[in-house]
């Protein structure tokens, strides 16, 4: 189906609650391009007073005597608004560093707010707009002791133009992407968020274990009610056995796609020991495709009848939140490129440097590349891998690779960067699309005045064809860990969209397209069943198989919830098979699981017992390519209640979601704290906001 640009767009937003509304605060029609009804309708004040001038008499006296006063006037407000940005500036610039902060300088949150007006920005410096900087210090210190690191969150409601063309998004302390969270193995994690945005949210934590925090995982109706509007939570957790790459993000619909999220960076002395390689320079680069509406407004495109599947295509792209675009091409949208500039990383020549690449978007896969420059892969999810050399590497939503680059070439200053999304994964994209983006890779000079741009040829050959995970045959994880010979149970799951009553398209595993109960979560539900002896969740009722794993079609109404349930340690197989015509990446929460093997068409009989389980490749988001299959292998011995999905954000939206509740036996002395129980406390009617829409929105008769 054809992209079409959303011409109204339902959002609520409101004042800062660190700013105080000017009186005479008003938007010129210079930086507004809507008209003055739309204006207030974005504004949230449909009732306010058109301003109007009344005639006066002695009309060439007064009117020198008015601009007099006027000017004075003027220059006031203007030095206090400037006065007042600079201080918010700079407030906000404190809880965005990345790095930890001391008890007694928590802010007091507040659970109400008054409206907050939308701040209309861009990426100039000369602006003074935030420019996030993802480089990470080789000074870090991996020997502190564990220690509790405190960040301070405040999620508004902002206008922003990445890429030059100006759109609502959400945001964390005035910035996009998000700030980077750095950490060391056994620190602690406490972010405190207070959602000051007009929809309800939730934060998940890409990849973390949560082993002991099952409900500091995020996932709006799996572990969690959403933070509705005004109010205020604080995720904390403790990072156990884990190093390498991660990532946040929003996971109430499809909210990520909007800003919500970041770079999570977690260091450990293991993990310098398991490089080989040396590198003077380590830094996050962030790919992600871009949309100029926002994920509501698609969400109701895509979700109607009659689209079969036809997922909302991207309008271009960004590295690290950035991109540049040509405004000639979106006429009917504002549109400023000024001051705006390609990322741009400064190497020192001669020299290793890391870069992490993450795939942060909602649909599209990429593939990247350095012109000239061949890389070594030495990261997969945060699994250490032993190096292995590429031109190109492909990554899907939710992965990451980590690569050592050398910058050794004798004929090149610099260099593209380039990240090319696969357009034939795409359904009819518009002509303006914009596939590749690209951020410059330069040979840092000491006294390097000007800032050309690289002369650098890309590989020969064309991107990929087909929409799949690279081969990762050659990637073999540094620590070796077997897997288990065989499972304790196998699953069968069928991966498919299917179109239903309405014409509805929804994606399901098996028979089951999940749809999440803001008010009442899985976890919060297991607990209170697994602690009250109730018979639904106990294996008595089960008269043949494994009595430790099966499929709980009692406690979960399974069209809508497909749960498989553990007790005890148990090693779990899934054999998915995909039948759609789209790539599937699969994101496993709370685990990282062993990707056994991958394939196309049929899986082989007695897979399970044939797969090799000498050190197979370890990660939390695998694909399963069109008409395809994959093997995963799970040790299932983390309490809690788990999503796996499909981290396309339209795919996972349409229903292909399910959840495992492993260790059940270790939930039933679990108590969910009380600041999680207060979450789903709040009004449904503001639990629900910015949820996706629900399937009897489109339940019309022609």
């Amino acid at each position: 189906m054809p992209h079409k640009p959303v011409d109204s767009l339902d959002l609520e937003v409101g004042w800062d609650s660190q700013d105080e509304k000017p009186e005479s605060f008003s938007s010129s029609q210079d930086d507004l391009s809507e008209s003055k009804e739309q204006q207030r309708g974005l504004l949230g004040d449909n009732n306010a007073p058109a301003r109007t001038v009344e005639k006066l008499p002695n009309y060439e006296p007064q009117r020198r005597k008015t601009s007099y006063y006027t000017l004075r006037v003027f220059l006031l407000c203007v030095a206090a608004l400037a006065l007042c940005q600079l201080v918010v500036s700079k407030l906000a610039a404190i809880p965005s560093s990345g790095t930890s902060v001391d008890d007694n300088t928590a802010p007091a949150g507040s659970s109400t707010r008054p409206p907050v007006q939308p701040h209309r920005g861009d990426f100039s410096p000369s602006k003074g707009k935030i420019i996030p900087d993802y480089t990470i210090s080789t000074e870090w210190n991996y020997d502190e002791p564990a220690q509790r690191r405190k960040f301070f969150w405040t999620i508004t409601d902002q206008e922003f133009n990445p890429d030059g063309v100006y759109r609502p998004m959400m945001v964390i302390n005035g910035q996009f992407p998000g700030p980077m969270v750095e950490v060391n193995d056994g620190d602690t994690i406490e972010v405190t968020v207070h959602n000051q945005a007009a929809n309800a949210t939730s934060i998940h934590w890409h990849g973390m274990y949560q082993n002991g925090t099952n409900w500091m995982d995020g996932t709006v109706g799996v572990t969690q009610c959403p933070i509705a509007p005004g109010q205020q939570f604080t995720y904390k957790f403790q990072v156990k056995q884990q190093y390498g790459t991660y990532w946040y993000h929003s996971h109430q619909s499809a909210q990520a796609a909007d800003g919500l999220f970041g770079p999570l960076i977690i260091h450990s002395k293991e993990e310098g020991d398991l490089q080989s390689l040396e590198y003077a320079s380590d830094r996050v680069v962030m790919v992600s495709d871009h949309y100029h509406d926002t994920s509501s407004a698609l969400l109701m495109q895509y979700l109607a009848s009659d689209i079969e599947n036809a997922e909302p295509v991207p309008d271009g792209a960004l590295i690290n939140g950035r991109g540049i675009r040509n405004c000639g091409n979106f006429g009917h949208r504002k549109c400023d490129t000024t001051g705006l500039e390609l990322p741009r990383f400064d190497l020192e020549p001669n020299k290793n440097h890391k870069l992490r690449i993450i795939n942060t978007g909602a649909f599209a896969e990429f593939q990247v590349s350095i012109d000239e420059h061949s890389f070594a892969v030495t990261e997969v999810d945060g699994t250490v891998v032993q190096p292995s050399y590429y031109d190109r590497l492909n990554i899907n939503p939710a992965q990451r690779y980590s690569i050592v680059m050398t910058t050794n070439s004798t004929s090149l200053d610099a260099a593209w960067l380039r990240a090319k999304m696969l357009k034939y994964c795409f359904t009819d994209p518009p002509s303006y699309i914009e596939t590749d983006t690209m951020a410059i890779i330069s040979y840092k000079k000491e006294r390097e005045e000007t800032k050309v741009e690289p002369e650098s040829r890309d590989w020969e050959g064309g991107p990929d064809l087909e929409c799949r995970d690279m081969d990762t045959s050659e990637l073999v994880p540094a620590p070796v860990i077997e897997a288990p010979m065989k499972a304790d149970a196998t699953f069968y799951l069928r991966s498919n969209f299917e179109i239903g009553a309405y014409r509805l398209s929804r994606g399901f595993f098996n028979q089951s397209s999940f749809r999440p109960n803001v008010q009442s979560p899985a976890l919060h539900r297991a607990v209170d069943g697994l602690s009250s002896q109730n018979r639904t969740w106990f294996v008595d009722r089960i008269t043949s198989g494994n009595k430790n794993a099966w499929v709980n079609d009692a406690a979960f109404h399974q069209g809508r919830e497909m749960v498989i349930q553990t007790n005890g340690i148990q090693v779990i197989d899934l054999v998915i098979s995909n039948f759609d015509d789209g790539n599937h990446p699969l994101h496993l929460h709370g685990y990282k699981y062993f990707v056994m093997a991958q394939g196309h068409g049929y899986p082989p009989a007695n897979l399970s017992e044939t797969a090799n389980t000498s050190n197979p490749l370890r990660r939390d988001t695998a694909s399963v390519e069109a008409y395809g299959w994959v093997l995963i292998r799970i040790v299932a011995d983390n309490p809690g209640v788990w999503a796996l999905h499909c981290h396309i954000a339209w795919h996972s939206e349409a229903g292909l979601l399910m959840q495992l509740l492993t260790r059940g036996d270790g939930l039933r002395a679990v108590e969910i704290p009380n600041a999680n129980q207060e979450l789903c406390g709040a009004p449904l009617a503001d639990l629900e906001k910015g949820s996706g829409p629900k399937d009897s929105v489109f339940m019309h008769v022609d």
